[in-house]
């Protein structure tokens, strides 16, 4: 098949550019007959100096992106899927959700101290409200500091003296060959990740058949359905850059016991045989859990739901309406100081 020339936008972040690039080996590998050309686009998350609650959240990230996709500048954008938005914009269509790199955050910290570890009232670095609650929630001593820039910036800040430290997304760290910064990667018991947390979003115009077709094989049926349901979560909660929020789904395959026939499992000694249901051996569970709280009060909502991955947003859908039904619109209202989901 002969393609056209695909104009990839970017952030300019070095973290964005090399994000960029690895999408754009993956595409090169599936489809060797592509042509690409990479644009860097500031965004005015990437100009601004103040806080993302300052500067009106996490689209701030996407806009100009998405714009130039509308403006038919760019033909596809490369997004960390943790900063677009919940709700989708009109015109455009999340082509790919690759397959997640690790969703745990990490703690990068001066003389390698763990979270345990740092000394009483330690300044932590980070602008996320859903971090600085579960922090504190761990380490109630703790004073939460906001921090913004790269990830080099922030790597320097703490080196530097200005934090005690700072927590930072490990596949952020990763793909820019930083782990080794990290005193500590995060368990998801202490800290559960930002909706869509290590995963890039491929989006193109929803127009676009071609687009749509190409960066199609990078999309992954686990990934995708995981994160679609932590972001019906979020979008249901609908609780904006101030809110305390993180989810995590995960999709499982198990077998199905049943009547139906015998079969021994491959590598199996001296075990009786099972009986599978030859018609569905195996089946597919997507498992979701999810938070809501409030950084001024500390005070935390948890939940978890299963169902099926073809399910994906419905299960969403029902864990927000479980915590919405403990008091979520009440904390989600706090933090935001005003009106949150009912």
């Amino acid at each position: 098949m002969s393609y056209r020339l695909f104009v990839v936008g970017s952030r300019g972040s070095p973290l964005s550019r090399r994000q960029t690039r690895l999408a754009l080996d993956a595409l090169r590998g599936e489809r060797p007959d592509a042509r690409f050309q990479m644009r860097a686009i500031r965004t005015t998350g990437d100009r601004s100096r103040a806080s993302l609650s300052q500067i009106g959240g996490r689209g701030v990230f996407v806009a100009e992106l998405e714009r130039a996709l509308l403006d038919g500048e760019i033909d596809i954008a490369v997004h960390s899927l943790k900063d677009m938005p919940s709700e989708s914009t009109d015109g455009l269509a999340v082509g790919a959700v690759t397959e997640r790199a690790d969703v745990r955050d990490a703690l990068v910290s001066r003389k390698a101290l763990t979270l345990a570890a740092l000394p009483e009232g330690a300044t932590v670095g980070t602008g996320s409200p859903r971090r600085a609650v579960q922090l504190l929630a761990a380490r109630p001593d703790l004073r939460i500091a906001d921090i913004r820039g790269n990830v080099d910036t922030r790597i320097r800040k703490v080196e530097g003296g200005q934090y005690d430290a700072a927590v930072l997304a490990a596949a952020g760290l990763v793909r820019l060959g930083l782990l080794d910064r990290a005193a500590e990667v995060l368990s998801i018991e202490v800290m559960l990740p930002a909706v869509g947390q290590g995963a890039l979003a491929l989006q193109v115009r929803a127009d676009d058949a071609e687009a749509a077709e190409l960066v199609g094989v990078l999309d992954n049926d686990a990934s995708h359905s995981a994160t679609a349901a932590e972001r019906a979560f979020e979008a249901r909660l609908g609780g904006g850059c101030h809110a305390a929020m993180a989810a995590l789904g995960e999709v499982t395959r198990s077998v199905i016991l049943s009547p139906s026939r015998d079969v021994i499992l491959s590598g199996a000694k001296n075990l009786s045989p099972l009986r599978i249901n030859s018609a569905n051996d195996f089946g597919s569970r997507l498992r979701l859990r999810g938070l809501v709280g409030d950084p001024a009060s500390g005070r935390i909502l948890r939940g978890e739901v299963e169902g099926s991955v073809e399910d994906a947003e419905p299960v969403g859908v029902a864990l927000a309406e479980r915590l919405l039904a403990q008091g979520a619109a009440e904390l989600l209202a706090s933090a935001a100081g005003g009106e949150a989901a009912r």
